[in-house]
């Protein structure tokens, strides 16, 4: 089958989709607008009640991580609270993307061209939109973005970028997506340095049998690709785990603990990193064995 013929059948697919919405956790999720906050010191949540965002003030330049869901107002949401966190979404210099699925780029060609952003993207993630550019639409997801797009610079693994006073070592973390990237960095208060672990993509959706049999991996490799990721990075210190889902680290929880709790922060916890990741590896390895189960039963 051509590349061509694979795009018609993904827009069709799209199509399709938009008159007959798929049940799944994605549906079950309304985003809706959350006033952003400070998490701490340089760092802000500009993000909504469902798809994270993150501002980091380098001292030169903001880097935004992640780019927020495609329609129904996400860029407007994300333009609104990046200017209600104290802000000129002008300044945002650098794009950082955690994986090339929708509901994360969709004000990426907003930024490019009203701003001149450079949009930043795991290597694997952007050769994906120029070969198979379907899989950037997630199963059970009813979010479509028009026009993909080609990154100004494609993240490599172990890749060391400066952003303004700010260095971000990348690391390559396959699994939710080929592309999908963790990342490490300092943001301080002015008194007190933290280190910040980013994790792009936890979700085990791009894990099940259809989809890996549709887009190529009959024997479903990725599966121990993704507990290799875990593994790569579970040990790096981390003092402040940034989500990229808010699930994650139940942030409006510990949003509504810091309104509540003045001068305390849940968010600084140098255990939330690791718990997490042995949490996601436990639960892969739980999935992976009720489908190894189902395969014998079926097959006895």
């Amino acid at each position: 089958m051509s590349m061509r013929s694979e795009y018609e059948d993904y827009l069709a697919r799209r199509e399709h989709l938009k008159t007959t919405p798929m049940a799944g956790v994605w549906m079950n999720q309304e985003s809706r607008y959350v006033k952003p906050f400070q998490m701490y010191g340089n760092l802000y949540y500009v993000g909504d009640s469902w798809v994270c965002a993150h501002i980091v003030d380098t001292g030169n330049g903001l880097i935004l991580f992640d780019a927020g869901n495609c329609g129904n107002g996400a860029t407007a949401m994300l333009i609104q609270a990046i200017w209600e966190a104290g802000f000129n979404p002008a300044d945002v210099k650098w794009l950082v993307l955690s994986h090339g699925h929708v509901d994360h780029i969709g004000a990426v060609n907003f930024f490019r061209r009203m701003f001149g952003t450079k949009i930043y993207l795991g290597a694997p993630d952007a050769e994906m939109f120029r070969t198979k550019p379907e899989y950037s639409i997630i199963q059970e997801s009813t979010d479509y973005m028009d026009e993909l797009f080609e990154p100004d610079v494609e993240i490599q693994d172990g890749d060391k970028i400066f952003f303004g006073g700010t260095e971000v070592q990348f690391y390559l973390v396959p699994g939710h997506t080929e592309g999908t990237i963790a990342c490490f960095f300092d943001v301080t208060d002015g008194r007190e340095t933290k280190r910040v672990g980013y994790y792009g993509g936890f979700g085990f959706n791009t894990l099940q049998k259809e989809f890996l049999q549709e887009f190529g991996d009959p024997e479903y490799k990725m599966r121990q690709v993704y507990l290799d990721s875990i593994k790569k990075v579970r040990d790096q210190k981390v003092d402040i785990f940034m989500p990229n889902h808010t699930v994650n680290v139940n942030l409006l929880e510990k949003r509504r603990y810091m309104l509540e709790h003045p001068g305390e922060n849940p968010f600084v916890d140098d255990e939330a990193w690791k718990k997490y990741l042995d949490r996601k590896y436990e639960d892969l390895l739980k999935l992976i064995s009720e489908l190894e189960n189902k395969k014998i039963s079926a097959g006895a």
